[in-house]
């Protein structure tokens, strides 16, 4: 992952030092007008010299809920573009997710692959997991090599890599072949650094309180499936 340039560090700098003298000042509404003016002046000089497009590798990864989910968000942004999409679910898939439901009113646009038998404790067979995450990256190379795709998601592989059902290195090696406008999403906690390295951006979702850790609520339909 590149490191941020001296000067959008400086203009990241100038902007945080804008805000903390709007919020810990008392200006008159001439001088938050001026503030205000300065950060829009900052910020658009660094979007004048930001690059038009790119493709990206994004990861979500952490403890905390919502990296699925949050990925869902750029799915359906995605569609909504009318670009095609493609979704490998790698652990997920003992059961009929209700995402796949949904996105079956986008069929001529969106691939969609429940690849997993659920999570390892509920398998509880080591060779069958590792065949099913093989079968789905195999799944995933193909939409990853194919420009026809705009975005692919690949659901829960940091999970198969945490498990060692696939190497980084072979992953690493499969999103280099990814063309150059191509997104690719990789969701799961425990990303592996050489992965969070390699990606344009990344999320760490961070988990403060969880109904079922804290209070024995089951996973319930909307929220967690």
């Amino acid at each position: 992952m590149k490191n941020d340039t001296p000067e959008q560090l400086d203009s990241d700098k100038e902007i945080e030092r804008v805000i903390d003298e709007v919020m810990s000042s008392s200006l008159s509404d001439e001088q938050y007008r001026k503030k205000m003016q300065r950060r829009k002046e900052v910020q658009e000089k660094r979007i004048a010299q930001a690059v038009p497009e790119k493709g990206l590798i994004i990861v979500n990864t952490g403890n905390g809920k919502g990296k699925t989910t949050a990925a869902l968000g750029m799915v359906l942004r995605s569609l909504g573009h009318g670009y095609k999409v493609a979704i490998v679910q790698f652990i997920k898939g003992a059961w009929e997710p209700s995402e796949k439901r949904v996105f079956s009113n986008w069929q001529d646009q969106l691939e969609f692959h429940a690849m997993g038998e659920g999570f390892t404790w509920e398998t509880q067979d080591r060779d069958r997991d590792l065949d099913k995450a093989s079968a789905a990256w195999q799944k995933s190379l193909d939409y990853i090599r194919n420009p026809d795709f705009k975005l692919v998601l690949l659901d829960e592989i940091n999970i198969a890599l945490k498990m060692g059902y696939l190497q980084v290195e072979q992953v690493l090696a499969g999103l280099a072949q990814k063309p150059a406008d191509t997104h690719v999403i990789l969701t799961g906690r425990g990303a592996p650094p050489a992965l969070i390295e390699r990606a344009d951006l990344v999320t760490e979702m961070t988990l403060i309180k969880h109904p079922f850790r804290d209070q024995g609520v089951k996973a319930q339909p909307g929220i967690e499936y």
